[in-house]
């Protein structure tokens, strides 16, 4: 009877020791609580909590998560009609609070975020909550984690996923947008076409100044071509007069003749000139330029009171004939 009865008593402790033993995870803390009433939190790894006098009251989980907003439809500003979604990652610091200062912590943040967002972007133009979402995100963080600060929980992140206007609204955002782009690209065209037409122009100018800088310094060559001639001519028709003047006939033989020349060649040229007669035998042509020598020097000779008459077969033969 004895030996029923301790046995009895030790299965009794030992059921009363497994029963007393708390394993706590890594990552979670359980609230005990003393007939209801909260005492402390069970850290992880082991922990001895007699049965029936404790309890484990709730598992808290302190890691960080996450918590999905389903979509929203919402009002903007500017009475636009707008679908959104997002997400909030927060993490319990408290466990106790977040145990017992929230009845359901989860649907708390839910309905929190969601009335946050709707306020947000319900104060906001339907342009900017399309190209303010950092701006969104900041403001949704602030004002979400001060009012959950009471409940022992940190806010970490506030995304909003996906902003989606109405099927009109976006289609005349994309009528927008596209316009915009082929005004730029009409703008960049005519920028374009202008610098052309200035490089063009720039280009004529060049071209231009170039051109006439050439024409002027041509002219100053064949202005300078045609002073150095004249000089030269002067300076021949001098030393004529000179040589003339000192009673040597063979200055004024030499410049006849190349005048003579010259006015053949002028002949020979001339468009209107079909039949030209001249002495083609060179003979000729010297008598000629010595009867014109001979006269010269009967006009020169200060000391002789009549001058010798030309042989007459040299000045008739030195008298060309022209057929025009």
């Amino acid at each position: 009877m004895l030996t029923y009865l301790m046995t009895a008593i030790a299965v009794l402790a030992l059921l009363f020791v497994i029963m007393s033993v708390k394993i706590v995870h890594q990552g979670y803390r359980y609230t005990i609580e003393h007939f209801g009433r909260f005492i402390r939190v069970a850290e992880p790894g082991f922990n001895f909590v007699p049965p029936f006098f404790y309890r484990v009251g709730r598992k808290v989980n302190m890691m960080e998560q996450v918590l999905d907003i389903p979509g929203q439809e919402i009002i903007t500003k500017d009475n636009a009609m707008v679908a959104v979604d997002g997400v909030v990652f927060f993490q319990v610091l408290d466990p106790a609070k977040a145990a017992y200062e929230v009845s359901d912590l989860y649907s708390a943040l839910m309905a929190l975020s969601t009335t946050n967002l709707r306020t947000v972007m319900g104060s906001m133009d339907l342009d900017e909550t399309l190209s303010k979402r950092d701006e969104i995100n900041a403001r949704l963080l602030i004002v979400v984690d001060e009012a959950t600060e009471a409940w022992g929980v940190k806010i970490t992140r506030v995304e909003v996923k996906d902003i989606r206007p109405p099927q009109d609204i976006s289609n005349a955002m994309a009528r927008q947008m596209k316009a915009e782009r082929e005004k730029r690209a009409n703008i960049l065209d005519a920028e374009g076409f202008r610098a052309a037409a200035i490089l063009k122009a720039e280009g004529d100018k060049q071209s231009r100044i170039l051109e006439s800088e050439g024409r002027k310094e041509a002219a100053f060559r064949e202005a300078e071509a045609r002073e150095r001639a004249a000089e030269a001519e002067a300076k021949a028709t001098t030393l004529v007069s000179d040589a003339i003047a000192g009673g040597n006939s063979q200055a004024i033989n030499y410049f006849i003749a190349q005048k003579y020349v010259e006015a053949v060649a002028e002949f020979a040229r001339s468009p209107n000139a079909k039949t030209i007669l001249f002495p083609v035998e060179a003979t000729q042509l010297i008598g000629s330029l010595g009867g014109i020598g001979e006269i010269a020097k009967m006009a020169f000779a200060p000391d002789k009171s009549a001058p010798e008459q030309a042989p007459k077969g040299r000045a008739q033969s030195g008298v060309p004939r022209i057929e025009g």
